[in-house]
């Protein structure tokens, strides 16, 4: 089977920071689809920055334009999806993204996280006295629920983006197996 012959859309949970993206758009580019960032999608159908508008109508406007987002783009056919790090704090956005294609989570460990996103200023919810430990708090209470929708788990400690998308394939296509009918 070849990659470009899987037919389930995939998608992304994760804390902020876990490869979400990073992974996202080459996995997109081997199985010849759209790849769509749903933070990104929010800001270019806002016209605003995310930062903008979580200083204008708090988190929980943000979290309704996310629903949105999220509604749409799992209704489309053929795409990969990287969810922003809080999209499963909704239980509709978590029924969805099961629903409608294949869940991986993307984990990793808060040290890590704080390494390659610490100094990230466009953050809101790092934007804090102690955003350490924040981010800590976030992965305690955001995990379950990314454990809750995923159909896959994987660890991005220290495998290469590379690895990290072959092994992805490989659940796909063992996945995709087991959704078709065979004649």
């Amino acid at each position: 089977m070849q990659a470009r012959d899987i037919h389930i859309n995939v998608f992304f949970v994760g804390l902020m920071g876990a490869g979400k993206t990073t992974v996202g758009r080459p996995l997109a580019r081997r199985l010849g689809r759209q790849f769509f960032d749903s933070d990104h999608e929010i800001e270019a159908r806002s016209g605003a920055r995310i930062t903008s508008i979580f200083e204008l109508e708090g988190e929980a406007g943000f979290r309704e334009r996310e629903v949105d987002v999220i509604t749409d783009l799992t209704g489309r056919e053929n795409i990969v999806l990287a969810t922003g790090g809080g999209s499963v704090l909704r239980p509709e956005n978590r029924e969805v993204l099961k629903r409608r294609g294949f869940v991986i989570y993307l984990r990793a460990h808060p040290n890590d996280l704080w390494l390659r996103i610490g100094g990230d200023k466009n953050r809101p919810l790092l934007q804090s006295t102690d955003p350490r430990s924040r981010l800590e708090s976030l992965y305690e209470l955001r995990d379950p629920l990314y454990r809750e929708c995923a159909h896959l788990i994987v660890e991005t400690g220290q495998p290469s983006v590379d690895a990290l998308i072959n092994t992805i394939l490989a659940h796909l296509e063992m996945s995709d197996r087991v959704k078709r009918p065979t004649l």
